[in-house]
């Protein structure tokens, strides 16, 4: 199937240059739109190129948007000042598209890795009755207490934040070993020069530590239907952090699942029939909340479907072998032991090219 793709800038109102990009079906009009928002240090229109196509080639349109100081977009790298900045760019570039004549009807969807997922939830959070549905690949929406910094160090760090904010002082592991398992995959993403691969701004560290104790106490306000994709051999984001958001939140369409051998990187650092395997439970599961909307509909708060009702007993979340196999339950105990840092748990005319699939 052919794919359209296109890139443009748009300008936020601090005046700065965001590159955001598409992918649509070439002959047909979307189905649905799915917004992608990427991880911490990562971008979309090449390390997420794969994901765009795969959903575009499967009828959906795919929006992404390099948040300020990431990817192609104008900014101190990787520097978030203030978190909630971030998620205004992106709710603002996402309902201008979702506002366009021919998308206003479509079911809209937003997608989170990593990172991402945090800002899905936020997104959400500001606007509670306008997304349709959320696919979270591996949140950061909780810290893990596995690798939650010392309260003395939080006070310690919270007091120089404002004289030495873009300072890049905080010590990590380098994410990519442990986050993509492809050896091949791996090196072509380290390859990547859009993708922040230095230590971590103070400020930034100290934001994503916020922003995820943030997110976890608010688990419970989460209420849009909403599917959980998690490695359960993932060490840079604890499963368990996905297990508390689909506990605790009060969404009646909820559904998780764990892949046992897999890493954080699902649908970029697998080897290919893993993330087959991936994007099929993530097309599978768009296509079957994917619907046309009356105007007069869009006008209320849009009800969650009644029949489509995952409800997984604690014990019980839906375990998906790697090679396809059968189903079972998770079992508590015995994990893998997780290691890491706390940031990772964490226009113009647009320019027109086609991708032949």
């Amino acid at each position: 199937m052919d794919v359209q793709y296109h890139e443009e800038y748009v300008k936020n109102p601090r005046g700065v240059q965001l590159f955001t990009c598409g992918w649509l079906p070439a002959s047909s009009s979307p189905k649905a739109l799915v917004f992608l928002c990427h991880g911490y240090g990562m971008e979309c229109s090449d390390f997420m190129r794969a994901c765009g196509i795969k959903l575009a080639t499967a009828g959906y349109g795919v929006f992404g948007i390099d948040y300020e100081g990431h990817g192609k977009s104008m900014g101190a790298r990787c520097y978030i000042q203030k978190f909630e900045n971030l998620v205004a760019d992106c709710d603002r570039f996402f309902k201008s598209i979702c506002a366009m004549e021919d998308y206003r009807n479509k079911s809209r969807f937003l997608y989170g890795e990593s990172m991402g997922g945090a800002v899905a939830l936020l997104l959400h959070r500001k606007d509670p009755t306008f997304w349709d549905g959320a696919v979270l690949v591996a949140p950061m929406c909780k810290i893990s207490e596995k690798v939650k910094p010392h309260p003395v160090v939080i006070t310690l760090l919270t007091q120089v934040e404002e004289i030495i904010p873009k300072w890049k002082i905080v010590p990590t592991k380098d994410v990519i070993d442990s986050a993509f398992k492809d050896p091949v995959k791996r090196e072509k993403i380290r390859k990547n020069k859009l993708i922040y691969q230095d230590k971590p701004r103070l400020k930034t560290a100290l934001e994503l530590l916020r922003t995820s104790m943030d997110v976890e106490d608010s688990l419970s306000e989460v209420r849009m239907p909403f599917f959980i994709l998690h490695g359960e051999a993932d060490t840079v984001t604890d499963p368990e952090v996905s297990r508390a958001l689909y506990q605790r939140a009060a969404s009646t369409d909820k559904t998780i699942k764990l892949y046992p051998g897999m890493w954080h990187g699902l649908t970029a650092g697998e080897p290919d029939e893993n993330v087959e395997l991936v994007f099929s439970d993530i097309v599978a599961w768009l296509d079957e909340r994917s619907r046309h909307w009356k105007p007069e509909e869009r006008v209320r708060p849009p009800s969650e479907p009644e029949k489509k009702v995952h409800q997984l007993a604690p014990t019980k979340i839906t375990r998906v072998a790697s090679s396809g196999g059968t189903e079972g339950p998770v079992p508590t105990q015995g994990r893998p032991q997780r290691r890491g840092s706390f940031l990772c748990g964490l226009g113009g005319r647009p320019q027109q090219q086609q991708c032949r699939m």
